[in-house]
């Protein structure tokens, strides 16, 4: 396989069901995109389906045989991730790739309507319980994945603080905020693949790197003259943000436990350009803390899994 991976090299879908959250704008709609494009049944979970019922039309608009659903999801809601998770179920007795891939980054300092810190509780909690809930759908089909969105910002000012997890104590940082949630994201991935051992479905994550999507409108100096234009020389379009996540949930070399996303070395990370094999931080791949982070991410949303 060439190196330089693209949506070419994404195999055909037909029979496939693959739910992706977050999917109405940028990656996760070029997520859905491709695999609509390739023959999968694409759901589109979003918060506002008006806005996903548009990015259905949009993508039928270039791939009319595209199978999509809408459904309603939001993860900063566990009874609207509860909500969601019924009907998918029920919808969908077989269930081929949960992509995980809503997000917010660096909002201002607010909470879940359960009281969660927005960033850990949309990016780790309300994955988490929909992940949890839905895997029963996923475990009897072969090479069923669930595939997690994580951030190189997993490195970044990032640590998870089991005395304050929702910043209730200390003075609001969201840029530390969206690392922890993004180390969780990772940390989840790795840990739900030690738990699926011996089971027909992996746990794979990917990065897209920097990519000039909506989730950086929060981003410090966004608003200044120009700060579209030099995003845009600077970071992965939506589409090639995405491939990482294609890459993961459909390659056939790929392996449970692994972490896909760009490698090209801009400041020694991988910030841009197409998914490879990357590695994570030595503190993602500390099991304790894994363990104990699942442990306490089951009792916040009251979610278990079968396992």
């Amino acid at each position: 396989m060439s190196q330089k991976w693209t949506e070419s090299h994404v195999p055909d879908q037909s029979g496939r069901v693959a739910i992706v959250t977050g999917s109405n704008t940028g990656l996760g709609y070029e997520t859905a995109r491709v695999l609509a494009d390739r023959g999968a049944h694409v759901v589109i979970a979003v918060r506002d389906t008006a806005k996903g019922e548009r990015a259905a039309a949009d993508i039928r608009a270039t791939a009319p045989a595209a199978d999509l659903t809408v459904v309603a999801l939001d993860l900063g809601s566990l009874e609207s991730v509860r909500t969601a998770a019924d009907q998918l179920r029920t919808d969908y007795p077989r269930i081929d790739l949960l992509i995980n891939n809503a997000g917010v980054m660096y909002p201002p300092k607010q909470t879940t309507a359960d009281g969660f810190e927005l960033q850990f509780g949309t990016n780790h909690l309300g994955h988490f319980a929909l992940t949890g809930l839905l895997l029963e759908n996923l475990l009897p089909v072969e090479n069923s994945r669930v595939v997690t969105v994580a951030s190189i910002a997993h490195r970044n000012q990032a640590k998870i603080d089991f005395d304050d997890l929702q910043w209730e104590r200390r003075k609001y940082n969201r840029v530390a905020a969206y690392g922890q949630s993004k180390l969780a994201n990772l940390m989840f991935s790795y840990e739900l693949n030690r738990r699926l051992a011996g089971k027909n479905t992996l746990s794979v994550a990917a990065h897209p790197g920097v990519s000039n999507t909506e989730l950086m409108r929060h981003t410090p100096g966004n608003t200044l003259p120009g700060f579209n234009t030099l995003a845009g020389l600077v970071t992965n379009s939506p589409l090639v943000g995405a491939l990482a996540t294609l890459r993961a949930a459909t390659a056939a070399d790929v392996r449970g436990g692994q972490y896909y996303g760009p490698a090209f070395p801009v400041a020694a990370m991988g910030l841009v350009g197409h998914p490879q094999l990357v590695t994570s931080s030595a503190q993602s791949h500390d099991t304790a803390i894994a363990r104990r982070l699942w442990t306490v991410s089951e009792e916040l949303t009251g979610v278990t899994f079968p396992l």
